[in-house]
């Protein structure tokens, strides 16, 4: 069963091996199910994949293989905390090395073109620190950052 809010996602023939990347790499996310095609359409064939109901990182998705009219862009992204270097260099490695590609402050993407955030806590923490310098200094470090160094953004908080 659909959950009453679900992310749907469009995609372009390519929606289960999204599904399939995003299950192996994040946690608490599964393909739970494929849906074939009844019939034609534009698309595809009747017996094709027309969708896949997965979750990532514990948030349910729908994935469209609506073909190649639309594509992602960063207007929408998942947002991914991590709490250490190891997992957010993990993800980071995971996604950009699997045909994605690197952007500013965090952000990369998939290669079928979905932006993520792959954001630390104390990245977070950093940046909405109540001191305002201290969150300058980490804003302008992370500013300077692909993928986030924990280490050197907290070093700038400090100062």
């Amino acid at each position: 069963m659909v959950s009453k809010n679900t992310i749907c996602l469009w995609y372009d023939g390519t929606a289960l091996d999204a599904a399939e990347f995003y299950a192996k790499t994040f946690p608490d996310s599964e393909v739970r199910a494929i849906h074939r095609a009844p019939g034609d359409y534009p698309a595809g064939k009747q017996g094709d994949v027309l969708t896949v109901e997965f979750t990532v990182a514990g948030i349910p998705c729908l994935g469209l293989n609506g073909g190649p009219a639309f594509k992602h862009n960063e207007a929408f992204s998942f947002q991914i905390a991590t709490d250490d270097q190891a997992e957010t260099d993990r993800l980071w490695n995971a996604i950009v090395g699997n045909g994605g590609q690197e952007s500013a402050c965090g952000w990369c993407k998939d290669r079928w073109g979905l932006s993520w955030q792959i954001t630390p806590r104390a990245l977070t923490a950093a940046i909405t620190d109540p001191d305002p310098a201290a969150a300058k200094r980490a804003f302008d470090a992370m500013m300077e950052m692909r993928n986030i160094d924990i280490a050197a953004i907290e070093a700038a908080r400090r100062g």
